[in-house]
């Protein structure tokens, strides 16, 4: 068999290229003044089927003989690798099963099905249904594409990388998502070629970090997975994807959920552009201005745009609580007229807007003459949060934060 190599890459640029978009990279004045350093978005959230899965599921598919077509294919995903996969089946004539946990975000479920493949849904999460698939691959004789674990998946989201390097040829750091680490693996593989190759940093979700303690220890481990980054909750890299990793990549960082909620805000609020938590969490670990990253010219993999509507909304909340852009507490009044006003004039009166005031008069929060108060307000960020608080207690009304709007702690980074 071929090894898989820079030329591997080149070669899938050349097949997949009539029919994935060349998505634009786009230098962010915004960013850039919050990270210190020049920073280019490759925006693979305006890929077809949002997210740059399609590349290696196209260049996988488009290789199969005449035989594995007629039969078709299988795959087991947590949503952006099975759309990729219906797309390309969909779009070489092949028949596709998808095998997706259940909770799979409707969204990626209904794109599925849109593009003509069929679903099935399992208990449990990516492992079972992956194992689920690899049984419908060996019960009906189809081909099984691996989200990951697949040279020519492998070749096929390295061509991004290709494309990156074409647009800004000058960067000395490239910043990539990390799940399982065949995009990471595809990216290494299509810069070792390049004369002035740049540092290569993963970026994984604290809350699944397999491949990032895997690097550092190195030799795979397993590792639990929850995450608003859905898209990169994978419990274990492929041993195929870890060795290019340990080889070509110089370093695997983590950053907590609070940060990735942030870069999602960001990029809606700064660039207009929808990315879910995977595709964001490589600008999260930039803006956290992690000394491990380093460049002064970052290129930064923007990866996928699709989020669960209920989780955005989850989300958005979170990013901007961790930016300080609302404060929440908790008070007490006397329970007699007038001391509610007193409280909400006093935020009037520095043209504090209110946004939620909820009053409890039983249970935990409610002593015999008082009330408990539940208050949400408008702030700019966290230094003006402080203040509003400050401002609260010095009136005289006792304050407790009750959602905590200050940044991710340092025990959230690797």
């Amino acid at each position: 068999m071929r090894p898989l190599d820079a030329a591997s890459v080149a070669e899938a640029a050349l097949r997949i290229g009539p029919h994935v978009r060349r998505t634009p990279t786009e230098h962010s004045p915004a960013v850039s003044t919050l990270a210190g350093r020049d920073v280019f978005l490759k925006l693979e959230n305006l890929q077809r089927t949002g997210a740059f899965k399609i590349r290696g599921a196209l260049n996988a598919i488009l290789q199969l003989d005449p035989a594995a077509r007629a039969a078709g294919v299988v795959t087991a995903s947590a949503g952006n690798h099975g759309q990729g996969v219906a797309f390309a089946a969909q779009l070489a004539g092949v028949r596709a099963c998808v095998v997706l946990p259940h909770g799979v975000p409707l969204a990626k479920l209904t794109a599925i099905q849109r593009a003509g493949a069929q679903t099935v849904l399992v208990n449990g999460g990516y492992d079972e249904a992956h194992a689920s698939a690899l049984g419908i691959a060996r019960d009906r004789g189809r081909t099984y594409v691996h989200a990951f674990d697949d040279d020519a998946v492998i070749a096929g989201q390295g061509t991004l990388a290709l494309e990156l390097l074409e647009d800004a040829p000058d960067l000395d750091t490239v910043v990539v998502p990390v799940g399982g680490g065949g995009l990471i693996a595809g990216v290494a593989l299509a810069m070792s070629a390049h004369p002035r190759r740049p540092r290569i940093v993963g970026v994984q979700a604290a809350g699944a970090s397999a491949l990032a303690e895997s690097f550092g220890l190195g030799h795979i481990v397993e590792r639990g997975a929850s995450t608003i980054a859905d898209g990169i909750a994978v419990r274990r890299p492929a041993e195929r994807t870890f060795a290019v990793v340990r080889q070509l990549v110089d370093d695997v960082v983590t950053v907590g959920d609070e940060a990735i909620a942030g870069a999602m805000v960001l990029l809606l609020e700064r660039h207009k552009l929808l990315a879910e938590g995977a595709g964001a969490v490589a600008l999260a670990a930039v803006l956290e201005a992690n000394g491990r990253i380093g460049g002064h010219r970052v290129g930064v993999i923007v990866s996928g745009g699709n989020v669960d509507p209920n989780l955005l909304g989850k989300a958005l909340q979170q990013g901007l609580a961790s930016a300080g852009r609302y404060l929440a507490f908790r008070t007490w009044l006397d329970d007699r007229p007038g001391m509610l006003h007193g409280l909400t004039g006093l935020l009037a009166g520095e043209h504090i807007n209110i946004l939620h005031v909820g009053i409890h008069r039983v249970g935990p929060y409610a002593a015999l003459g008082r009330v408990g108060l539940d208050v949400i307000v408008d702030t700019r960020d966290r230094a003006h949060a402080e203040a509003v608080l400050a401002l609260v207690r010095g009136a005289g009304f006792p304050a407790d934060e009750i959602l905590d709007t200050a940044p991710a702690q340092e025990a959230g980074r690797a």
